[in-house]
């Protein structure tokens, strides 16, 4: 084995032990982050199980469909937001005193393209970084440049801005490895 195939190797073992740990946890920062297309929630209404919602992906509207509200815009709010609309929403008309949990089932994956071996997207774990999200993409070709990486935020509507491995990833952000002349 070469130098390079031990260190992907123990980029991946890294990746998947830090993944799952953190894939058991909470969401963190779920009370900023702002909720867009592609984004998967789960929603619960204590003592009414036939009202929640184990997996339920945003549209392109920024919508969910809740049995009795139907179509709910959920675009740009944040979770803690979220649960205060459908406790109004179930309140108003439907239940007393309603009691709603909403959760992150599953972020909006990032994308990776240019000099990696799979481009593409992929799903989405917190504190994911470059150097991970190009590890999950098979790794560098031979004529990456490692020294110009751009990434893209989808969310923030931000210009394109060179990064290095260690900056953080968002979801839905787009991850660029130029090419290296030399």
């Amino acid at each position: 084995m070469n130098k390079r195939t031990i260190l992907l190797i123990g980029l991946f073992l890294a990746f998947f032990t830090m993944s799952s740990k953190l894939h058991a946890q909470s969401a963190e920062g779920s009370d900023t982050y702002r909720l867009s297309t592609g984004d998967t929630l789960s929603v619960t209404v204590f003592d009414e199980p036939e009202l929640g919602l184990k997996e339920a992906m945003i549209t392109d509207e920024g919508t969910i469909s809740v049995p009795l509200l139907g179509q709910v815009n959920v675009q740009g709010k944040t979770v803690p937001e979220v649960e205060a609309l459908l406790t109004k929403l179930f309140g108003d008309d439907y239940l007393k005193k309603p009691s709603v949990s909403v959760s992150i089932a599953e972020y909006r994956p990032f994308y990776i393209n240019g000099e990696v071996k799979k481009p593409g997207s992929y799903p989405f774990r917190t504190k994911m970084t470059v150097q991970i999200a190009v590890t999950i993409a098979g790794g560098f070709t031979e004529r990456a440049s490692k020294s110009a990486i751009y990434l893209l935020n989808e969310a923030q509507h931000s210009e394109r801005k060179k990064v290095d491995l260690n900056a953080m990833v968002k979801p839905g952000d787009v991850i660029t490895v130029e090419e290296s002349f030399f």
